[in-house]
């Protein structure tokens, strides 16, 4: 893909947003949008991550392959491995041009020079605070710093990328000073820093709108997320005729983050049909692609990646999404790389089970899905999350009970005592083919002492032959599985298999060994 080439963009046919965004447009937007990626850099300074040169090449490579315009690889004077992983992310030959972060100095761009880059991103601080606390320099000695390096980039033949650090909070006209004298010395392009992330849309739009009457080389945005806004400032400069923007995967960068790449360029197409060369369908994959090898797991609730941007659980939703995703979604989530997930939960309804039940090819009466439904609310109201291995299994645990049998042992209560210098000791009520009957037993453990009662209430006779319990999913909350074998020991033998599933061992057990002693009953009584 040439740096003229465009993406595949998105199908206007699976995108459901407001007709209201037309009314937005505006006459200064661009048509196409350059994207800036600065992962490898800015991404890099989130707090906690420290990519390896192999690990920075795979980002490299995944970065190029999305279609971004620019690769902002890293900042080669900070240290040895900065400059090796630059050096060897220039020479692979991307599709994606290859830049590095300079200060205002001949020193850094000589460094950048040497990792073989054809373009550098200088920068020099221009705010009042900055001036007084951190450099001790006057405007016009920082005017001076950014034309001088400039001028020496350009010497090299590099191409020049400017930034004005802390431009939101720098004075508006030397601000339009300084975009008037980097012009003169050979910039090709300008970024505006929002490095604090302390402007509003409707203020940025004001800013670039009057920066434009003084900037006639490309304006490019860097957005950082400190009030939640970055995404909205970046939209609200191309409003004004901002060309480039400045993103990371994830919304990765320092604090709070830069704008995120994922939510800026399916804005950018969603909105306002501005293009950009980045394939939205490769996104779901290089955003897991980042996540992994920085260490930064991606939140569920997050815009367009995250695990729940396309997860349904309310029944009334998934009712609508299986008609028509328009009515609960913006966007296919094919057209980013993703998939559509119906989650089973506190609210979800008979056609969120039965959609994902029939993704497994189970298949259930209408009776059968609503005890599913009802397990699965209970479940869920007791803090339990229920997932597809877990739904199967409880699945099949309703698809063999009897249905239209009355049962002839039923559990009415039970209760174990246990801890540390206790023998376990259980006591069960049942009613048993209509009468309550009540017995207590001890045992090894909390589950011998339970089904040792149940057995001595229903019958000395039966035996238990065979006790299986397994995890359905991992971690404590699970759901387990337990089968229970029992024989029945009279002039006649017996066997008789128990089945049940739930989310606490002893009452799961219980309930499978009640189970098996209901089948056998009728058999024990003619006996």
């Amino acid at each position: 893909m040439t740096s003229r080439e465009r993406s595949p963009g998105l199908d206007r046919k699976r995108v459901y947003t407001s007709h209201f965004n037309a009314s937005a447009m505006s006459a200064s937007m661009p048509a196409y949008v350059e994207i800036f990626d600065t992962t490898l850099r800015d991404g890099e300074q989130t707090p906690g991550v420290a990519l390896s040169v192999e690990e920075k090449i795979r980002i490299a490579e995944a970065l190029s392959d999305l279609g971004v315009d620019v690769i902002e690889a890293g900042f080669p004077v900070i240290s040895d491995g900065e400059r090796e992983s630059i050096k060897k992310i220039s020479a692979l030959g991307l599709g994606s041009r290859v830049c590095a972060l300079c200060r205002s100095s001949s020193k850094d761009i000589d460094v950048a020079l040497d990792c073989g880059v054809s373009y550098v991103h200088t920068f020099i601080a221009t705010s009042d605070v900055h001036l007084k606390h951190k450099l001790k320099m006057t405007r016009q000695e920082v005017k001076a710093r950014a034309v001088g390096a400039i001028e020496y980039a350009k010497s090299h033949g590099l191409t020049v990328e400017f930034s004005c650090e802390d431009a939101t909070r720098t004075d508006l006209d030397f601000l339009k000073e300084m975009h008037i004298a980097v012009q003169q010395a050979g910039v090709d392009k300008i970024n505006l820093p929002d490095t604090v992330g302390v402007v509003s849309p409707p203020a940025m739009e004001f800013l670039v709108k009057e920066l434009m009457t003084v900037t006639r080389v490309p304006l490019s945005i860097h957005c950082h997320d400190d009030f939640g806004l970055a995404v909205a400032n970046s939209l609200a400069a191309v409003r004004q005729g901002a060309r480039q923007l400045h993103v990371c995967v994830n919304g990765l960068g320092e604090r709070a983050g830069n704008a995120s790449l994922e939510e800026v360029v399916l804005g950018l197409m969603a909105f306002f049909n501005v293009q950009t060369r980045v394939d939205p369908r490769k996104i779901g994959y290089v955003s897991k692609t980042v996540a992994n090898l920085t260490g930064m797991p991606i939140p569920g609730n997050k815009a367009i990646v995250g695990s729940n941007a396309f997860a349904h659980e309310s029944g009334i939703h998934v009712h609508g999404i299986l008609g028509d995703p328009s009515t609960y979604e913006a966007f296919g989530p094919e057209l980013v790389g993703m998939e559509r997930s119906i989650v089973v939960g506190k609210h979800t309804g008979v056609h969120s089970v039965k959609e994902k039940l029939s993704e497994y090819g189970v298949v259930l009466t209408d009776e059968q899905i609503s005890k599913v439904v009802n397990e699965i609310k209970k479940l869920a109201e007791s803090g339990k999350h229920v997932d597809d291995a877990e739904l199967v299994a409880l699945a099949y645990h309703v698809a063999g009970q009897r249905a239209g049998e009355e049962r002839k042992v039923k559990l009415k209560e039970f209760a174990v005592f246990t801890g540390l210098n206790i023998t376990p000791t259980a006591v069960v009520s049942l009613e048993v083919d209509g009468a309550n009957k009540r017995g207590s037993e001890i045992g090894v453990g909390p589950i011998d002492a339970a089904i040792n009662a149940i057995r001595q209430v229903v019958s000395d006779k039966i035996s238990l032959v065979e006790y299986r319990l397994s995890a359905i999913t991992g971690g404590s909350d699970a759901l387990c599985e337990v089968g229970v074998k029992l024989q029945y020991n009279g002039e006649k033998k017996a066997m008789s298999v128990g089945r049940s599933v739930g989310s606490d061992i002893v009452q799961t057990s219980v309930d499978a060994a009640v189970e098996a002693i209901d089948r056998l009953y009728s058999r024990m009584s003619k006996d």
